[in-house]
C-alpha cells in the first residue's frame, strides 16, 4: 500500500484499474486498458489493482464494484468511473 502511495503522488496522469480475476466485464475492458496503456506510455501510467489481492487500497479508495478506473495527479483522485467504459473516455480523462 506504501509503493502505492507513492506512486499516486506524482504529477504525471495514473489510471488505477481497480479489477478481479473472477470479473467478466473487468476480463472484457483488459486489451482496452493495454491499449491505452500503449498509447499513453512516457505521458501517464496505468496500473492494475487486484481487489482481492489489494483489499486495503480498494476499502480506502472504497471500491464497491469492478472494473472501477481512477485516474489520480498529485495525490489526488481527478477522475472515477464504475464499470466498463470506451478506450476514447480514457484516454481523454488521461489528458487531464
Amino acid at each position: 500500500m506504501s509503493a502505492f502511495q507513492e506512486l499516486i503522488q506524482s504529477g504525471t496522469p495514473i489510471l488505477v484499474d481497480f479489477h478481479a480475476d473472477w470479473c467478466g466485464p473487468c476480463k472484457a475492458m483488459n486489451p482496452i486498458v493495454q491499449e491505452v496503456a500503449r498509447i499513453t506510455q512516457g505521458n501517464a501510467r496505468v496500473i492494475k489493482i487486484d481487489i482481492d489481492k489489494n483489499q486495503a487500497a480498494a476499502a480506502k479508495y472504497n471500491v464497491r464494484s469492478v472494473p472501477t478506473f481512477m485516474v489520480f495527479k498529485n495525490g489526488e483522485i481527478v477522475w472515477r468511473h464504475s464499470g466498463m467504459i470506451d478506450q476514447m473516455t480514457l484516454l481523454k480523462q488521461l489528458s487531464i
